[in-house]
């Protein structure tokens, strides 16, 4: 299915120079100067190379279709993620790698939708938002709310998010999990 390159997102299966590719991560850039691009990294399925490709928004890229199935992540061994199909209750491994940067935002028996293309596991759909935990933080210094800064912090996954000045450690917030920003408090 043809679609235009500014809709690509993280876990999706293309075909590009006559491979297929998962899409690892986007980033769209509008420079002041011409027209805007989206930077795409992303992972042959066969080979398991890594490559970045530029595109032009309004290039057309071919969306591989493939067998969306609901199932659920058990927990991590090494270099080996195991799955379970919710469905049928079979369960299957896929490389750590095959999940690139998103692989921190795992978390035990998370439910998540996993691509299937002819049968075989090719690329994992996570949650738009997870909830995480501040583990560590600049302590909070009033009257520092004048601007609308923030401030770095480390994750209960070891991720580091831009948070808000007014949140301190402990507490636990809303991440996106496909740029690993701060959304809101959790509640």
């Amino acid at each position: 299915m043809k679609t235009q390159a500014n809709l690509i997102r993280p876990g999706w299966i293309i075909e590009h120079n006559n491979r297929q590719w998962t899409v690892l991560k986007t980033m769209i850039t509008k420079p002041g100067k011409g027209g805007a691009f989206i930077q795409v990294e992303m992972r042959d399925l066969n080979t398991g190379s890594k490559t970045n490709e530029r595109f032009r928004t309004v290039d057309n890229i071919e969306k591989l279709t493939s067998e969306d199935i609901d199932c659920q992540y058990l927990y991590k061994d090494g270099d080996t993620l195991y799955f379970m199909n919710k469905d049928t209750y079979d369960q299957f491994e896929l490389p750590v790698d095959m999940l690139g940067d998103s692989v921190a935002f795992l978390q035990d028996n998370m439910d998540v939708v996993v691509n299937f293309i002819e049968g075989r596991p090719v690329g994992v759909t996570l949650p738009l938002q997870v909830v995480l935990t501040v583990v560590e933080t600049e302590p909070y210094i009033k009257g520092q709310t004048v601007t609308t800064s923030y401030k770095p912090a480390i994750m209960d996954n070891g991720v580091r998010v831009m948070i808000p000045p007014f949140v301190t450690a402990g507490e636990k917030i809303v991440v996106a999990t496909g740029d690993a920003s701060y959304v809101e408090r959790a509640k």
